[in-house]
């Protein structure tokens, strides 16, 4: 055994190297098709390069998002629309439904699962109660939509993190969106604060940054 190997396995330090998630690859049947669908939903189109040997690849990337899709011909062997149930963060899933719709996306109705895991269950299952997480709980929210291939994207509304998902010394919001979406959240929750305490908050700025990065890390919330 070598040196190296030594170590990894004996769980000596060793370096480790961020493995940031890039690009999803997503097969589709008609590239200029998808690259109009993606195209009117308002995401960024990165890349669309063509080759001699007709490999071509196309790059989008969603609003806020700091992965990528590929599509395009000789990139994959799967077939179309065999991607499925891939993840939208959002932080507030009507107005990104609204939004999505309105860019000719076809979203379904926003539902909340009647049991663990009907959120990947087709469209039209008795398993999807209709309506937001009663309590309108983070990661509770979904809705779906389909690209002309079939491949289908699930939106999931999360405003809290688990704990330990978000390092609250590097908090940051990816969009305006969700920054106002957030400041919204802190606004209800502070005037809940003054009605407790009874009085008017002159500290409220410390009490905002706070209770945002408390949320965006899964920590206790400041009452």
């Amino acid at each position: 055994m070598t040196q190296l190997e030594d170590q990894v396995t004996s769980g000596a330090s060793v370096t480790t190297l961020d493995l940031k998630l890039e690009v999803v690859v997503i097969p589709v049947s008609d590239v200029d098709r998808a690259k109009e669908f993606y195209g009117k939903l308002g995401w960024r189109l990165d890349a669309d390069f063509r080759f001699d040997n007709g490999f071509r690849v196309v790059q989008f990337t969603p609003p806020g998002s700091e992965a990528s899709i590929q599509f395009g011909t000789k990139i994959t062997t799967v077939p179309p629309g065999s991607a499925q149930s891939l993840y939208l963060v959002v932080s507030d899933i009507i107005s990104a439904r609204n939004q999505l719709n309105a860019h000719g996306a076809n979203v379904s109705e926003v539902f909340h699962p009647g049991m663990p895991g009907a959120n990947f269950e087709p469209d039209g299952s008795s398993n999807r109660l209709s309506g937001p997480s009663p309590d309108h709980g983070s990661y509770g929210s979904y809705a779906t939509f389909k690209d002309p291939d079939g491949n289908s994207w699930l939106l999931q509304e999360v405003t809290t993190r688990l704990p330990g998902r978000v390092d609250p010394a590097e908090t940051a919001f990816a969009s305006a969106n969700d920054l106002a979406s957030a400041l919204q959240r802190a606004a209800a929750a502070h005037g809940e604060h003054e009605k407790r305490i009874g009085q008017k908050d002159e500290k409220w700025p410390d009490w905002y940054a706070a209770y945002m990065v408390a949320e965006q890390a899964g920590a206790n919330l400041p009452e």
